[in-house]
């Protein structure tokens, strides 16, 4: 049997003020509804979790599951994607990102980045009260203002970042570790870690942290122009999170990779609901059956032209028809025989 569990649906680009997206009672219902079994909760959003209770008090982390099992779904994991961000961030981008922080905490980068490295703690607390076992965040950038070398990078520029960064994502890897949580960075544009190589430096700077993980969304990889097949013969031991996200990448004479500023829709590269893209789901999917991947697909809904709820609603079947139920045989097995060495040397002209 398939070892990957779902589908699950990621509630970022639900969650809202209005109902039934405005509690974790009413989103997981809706949820449940459309056939959706886990749902991924923004810690960011108070109306679905109250973060720093649920590190404290594993009663009301009880109260969490219990709403969620009494609508038929299970919290897959925790997500800190927007504190994560703030971790690590170039000055260039102090005023965009202010937003991702508490209003007294707009203009003040050292207190913002103390409160997003308190926010990732509370959020391994919150993780092992609730008995999950990966978490997801992103990793913050200080380089990626150089992603393009021109000006030339100085000599030891990329090292240094990367030690900083490590650094700075250390103790919050030993708190995870602590917690029994494997953390998952999304690699992802705007990030340092943003493909194999960035994770690799950074798994190297952390010193090969056990917790150090991935979370995959080959979306992100198209528009990269990247090899998402392939990458996950690189790194299946570390990838203990799939985002389920289709993109596109139609290239034109006016505009490649870089999008020439436009918007979603206009970009060559785009995001779209599942089934609408070019993502080959059924070479990951066969990818994550053959090495066994045991996480949970998760819907991450991010289309330019089609409405979420009809995202949402087409992803379950979507999800469903692609976990693969994996053979417990070979197909000819009926051809086969006993062992029998003396059988075999004979075979090999050695009897």
């Amino acid at each position: 049997m398939s070892k990957m569990k779902g589908p699950g649906i990621f509630l970022a680009q639900f969650a809202g003020p209005e109902a039934p997206f405005n509690t974790l009672a009413n989103i997981t219902k809706w949820a449940s509804d459309l056939g959706y079994k886990g749902v991924q909760i923004p810690t960011w959003e108070i109306g679905l979790i109250d973060l720093a209770k649920a590190a404290e008090s594993k009663e009301y982390c009880d109260g969490l599951r219990a709403i969620c099992a009494e609508n038929g779904v299970q919290i897959t994991e925790l997500s800190t994607h927007l504190q994560g961000q703030l971790v690590a961030t170039h000055p260039a981008y102090d005023e965009q990102f202010d937003g991702f922080a508490p209003a007294h905490l707009r203009g003040n980068p050292k207190a913002r980045q103390e409160w997003a490295v308190e926010q990732l703690m509370l959020a391994a607390k919150a993780s092992k009260n609730l008995g999950l076992t990966a978490h997801a965040t992103f990793s913050g950038a200080l380089l990626w203002h150089t992603i393009y070398p021109w000006p030339q990078r100085p000599e030891g520029l990329v090292e240094t970042g990367f030690k900083e960064l490590a650094k700075r994502w250390l103790p919050i890897l030993n708190a995870f570790d602590a917690a029994g949580v494997d953390l998952c960075y999304e690699l992802h544009p705007g990030e340092d870690l943003h493909d194999g190589v960035t994770f690799e430096r950074f798994l190297e700077a952390t010193g090969n942290h056990p917790r150090c993980h991935i979370l995959y969304d080959p979306s992100h990889f198209v528009l990269q122009q990247l090899d998402y097949i392939q990458f996950i013969d690189y790194y299946h031991d570390r990838i203990k999170m799939f985002h389920v996200k289709d993109a596109e990448f139609n290239p034109n004479g006016r505009s490649g990779i870089y999008g020439g500023y436009q918007g979603w829709k206009d970009r060559p590269g785009r995001f779209r609901s599942l089934g609408d893209g070019q993502v080959d789901f059924n070479g990951i999917f066969s990818q994550f059956a053959k090495y066994n991947f045991d996480g949970w697909a998760v819907l991450e809904w991010e289309c330019c032209l089609k409405h979420p709820e009809d995202g949402a609603c087409e992803g379950v079947d979507f999800i469903n028809h692609h976990i693969i139920r994996t053979t417990d045989k070979a197909f000819d097995d009926f051809a086969g025989g006993a062992h029998n060495e003396a059988a075999n040397l004979r075979i090999l002209g050695l009897d």
